[in-house]
């Protein structure tokens, strides 16, 4: 006789899981805020949600949360679009008076806030666009440094090269005149011979 476990999760459990989930990730919220709400309904614990959603039902709604992702994302435009109408209806002249009566103190610290910030973003950007110029050109400046550092390295070690060629070729002389040879390095980096 098979005993089944007592902490085991229902179908209808999963279906919650996923449903509060994906009404998390279209309302912009966290999925931990949603692990937390579904383990209060279910009376576990927000990691035992967290473990059940990531190893067994997210797979089962791969399409849902891309949809669910695309509804937040329309959303938030949507919201963002409405923003940037109403603050441009509000910086445009009313033709007529009715219209100075419907605007609100509320909404007019709101346009001034949304102004003050919108500045001081552009400022901010400014200051990283003139960072990351700077930055741009120390850069440029090193990378030129070490190019010029590496073609006089390929010089130097181009030179030892033929250094090492010459004194192959003199070394091959007959043995009875390299016991009286020396050789000795001018100034110039060339060997010469010098005898004993």
């Amino acid at each position: 006789m098979s005993s089944i476990r007592q902490d085991a999760w229902t179908n209808d459990e999963d279906v919650l899981l996923a449903e509060v989930i994906l009404r998390h990730i279209r309302e912009g919220s966290t999925q931990l805020a949603a692990f937390e709400e579904v383990g209060e309904r279910l009376s576990r614990t927000s990691a035992a949600c967290g473990f059940r959603w990531n190893s067994l039902v997210r797979k089962q709604y791969e399409s849902a949360i891309s949809l669910a992702k695309k509804q937040r994302k329309e959303a938030k435009n949507n919201k963002e679009e409405k923003k940037t109408n109403e603050m441009k209806n509000a910086q445009e002249r009313p033709k007529n008076v009715s219209v100075y009566r419907s605007l609100t103190i509320d909404s007019i610290i709101e346009f001034l806030r949304a102004l003050q910030n919108s500045d001081e973003e552009r400022e901010g950007l400014k200051n990283e666009i003139n960072t990351l110029k700077t930055d741009n050109q120390k850069l440029q400046r090193e990378l030129k440094k070490m190019e010029n550092n590496y073609q006089s390295i390929q010089e130097d070690y181009k030179s030892l090269i033929e250094i090492m060629d010459r004194a192959r070729k003199m070394v091959v002389l007959k043995d009875d005149d390299s016991s009286n040879l020396q050789f000795q390095m001018d100034y110039n980096g060339n060997l010469e011979k010098v005898k004993k």
